[in-house]
């Protein structure tokens, strides 16, 4: 994985990619990659932030377990009077992916190793929230408690530009998918609109009839079929998001449709 920059607390800032690149059944767009997430407790014990992200996932959309994010976290060292990294809550670390696996590529008959993942963004990003939580707590102590800089790049406004819209492109095609599985809004928005696509998953309908049904799409030549589906989170914590896309994408899941689309 190729460095782009440094998480607070000093692990570096990874970006991701496909490494078997052998042909797979579907291309999986997901949206910016995500992190592993920590808590931050100072010297006396009180909580300075309750979730910041420490290191880069270990894989593109990680179904990470209790065990791994703790191994992940307890390997952070901080310096003397800086006080602990804990786990955050794993409903930050990992349930997109344990989503994406039981409730996406299950249904469809498929393992990860016949699937192409691609994030937009293949690292993470700084969104405000974590910004604004380390100016808070992280940036005033930091030379007094010997923590070191970061250089975690800001999630940009324009989440691809042409050159990376260009290289996801070209892994599309390498992957001799068939099928161009997007999760959310924002794959479609940010790629699959360049190619004739609609850029709300909603255009594609809120029924069961509508949802999750194949739709023609023709990238640089290609003709391919574009399955728009809702982002394993809006599926894995369902209380977070608008209400009617997870008991869709339940519906789905449950009927006899998935199985039939990459067989």
């Amino acid at each position: 994985m190729e460095r782009v920059g440094v998480f607070p607390f000093g692990q570096p800032v990874l970006a991701s990619a496909q490494e078997d690149r052998t042909a797979k059944r579907v291309f999986v767009l997901s949206e910016p990659a995500s992190a592993v997430y920590a808590r931050w407790f100072g010297a006396d014990g009180r909580q300075r932030i309750g979730a910041v992200a420490v290191a880069s996932e270990p894989e593109m959309i990680w179904p990470g377990s209790r065990d791994a994010v703790r191994d992940i976290v307890a390997a952070i060292t901080l310096p003397a009077h800086a006080g602990r990294l804990e786990p955050a809550s794993m409903q930050l670390n990992g349930p997109s992916g344990m989503a994406l696996d039981d409730q996406f590529l299950d249904p469809l008959g498929l393992t990860r190793d016949e699937a192409w993942l691609c994030e937009l963004v293949p690292h993470s990003c700084r969104s405000e929230k974590q910004s604004l939580a380390l100016q808070r707590e992280y940036d005033p102590v930091r030379d007094a408690l010997g923590l070191p800089a970061y250089e975690w790049p800001r999630l940009p406004r324009e989440l691809v530009d042409p050159d990376r819209r260009a290289e996801i492109e070209r892994d599309l095609l390498e992957s001799g998918a068939e099928v161009l599985v997007t999760l959310g809004e924002q794959p479609l928005e940010w790629f699959a609109q360049h190619y004739g696509a609609e850029a709300e998953l909603s255009s594609y309908g809120r029924t069961p009839v509508e949802y999750g049904i194949l739709h023609p799409l023709t990238v640089a030549g290609r003709k391919l079929w574009l399955l728009p589906l809702v982002h394993p989170r809006q599926v894995a914590r369902p209380g977070n998001h608008p209400t009617g896309w997870s008991e869709l994408h339940a519906a789905w899941v449950g009927s006899r449709l998935p199985a039939t689309i990459v067989g």
